[in-house]
């Protein structure tokens, strides 16, 4: 695991060393760490390891036992669409109205991340390209003005950062990716809030329908019909899968 120190706060590096050690399998699902080893590893105090591990708790990725340390949180398949059932109950009336209030800035704010994002993506970095893509999606969130809404959405993307909750490099790559945040830039840049919404359904749709899928094959299962309609359909309330 790397060491952290200079930039933004230790707490916020700590945090993006834990989720990147928990995507490279460092840390894994249901095995029991300590907040000592875990500071010694990162060359860090145990205060701001605790602080981390404490917001990492309320997103969901981890869970303290009493004296005796943390365990990473296992994923699985019903978890997974509701986080997505959520996103999308959230994030694409967020985008709806992000668009109405849009300015020039935000416009070239998002399309600079999503240049990052192409530019990782090019370099294979998958840690710089999810910085990217996370920052993309708080501009937009944050252009509602509902700094709450925002928060929530950032702890349910949080708790989809767990060993195999990616699609990246199994199920499509980094540029396929990017790719599907252009139509929310240009329907931005147009003033196309309807079009913009859908783009970020379709995004999150996407994303979730793959997520859920490779969860439950790598159990050596098929898909609920039920659990893809949570992000098939996810306003309408006993909906099923076609």
């Amino acid at each position: 695991m790397r060491t952290v120190g200079g930039g933004s706060s230790l707490t916020e590096q700590v945090i993006e060393a834990v989720r990147e050690a928990i995507r490279s399998g460092e840390l894994r699902p249901g095995e029991l760490y300590s907040v000592y080893q875990l500071a010694t590893q990162l060359n860090v105090s145990r205060t701001p390891v605790r602080e981390a591990m404490l917001r990492l708790a309320e997103a969901g990725i981890v869970r303290f036992e009493r004296s005796r340390g943390f365990r990473v949180l296992r994923r699985d398949p019903r978890e997974i669409a509701e986080v997505f059932q959520l996103r999308l109950l959230l994030e694409v009336p967020a985008t709806r109205l992000a668009v109405r209030r849009a300015s020039q800035e935000l416009v070239g704010a998002m399309r600079g991340e999503l240049a990052g994002m192409r530019a990782a993506a090019a370099g294979l970095d998958e840690p710089r390209f999810l910085r990217h893509d996370r920052a993309f999606h708080d501009l937009l969130l944050n252009a509602g003005a509902n700094r709450r809404l925002a928060a929530i959405v950032g702890n349910l993307r949080d708790a989809t950062m767990t060993l195999g909750a990616s699609t990246v490099e199994r199920r499509r790559s980094l540029a396929d990716v990017a790719a599907e945040h252009e139509p929310i830039v240009t329907a931005l840049s147009a003033g196309d809030a309807e079009a913009a919404a859908q783009a970020m359904r379709l995004h999150l749709t996407h994303t979730g329908e793959l997520l859920l899928r490779q969860s439950v094959a790598d159990g050596g299962g098929t898909a609920d019909p039920e659990d893809l309609a949570l992000i098939r359909f996810p306003g309408t309330p006993g909906a099923t899968s076609p």
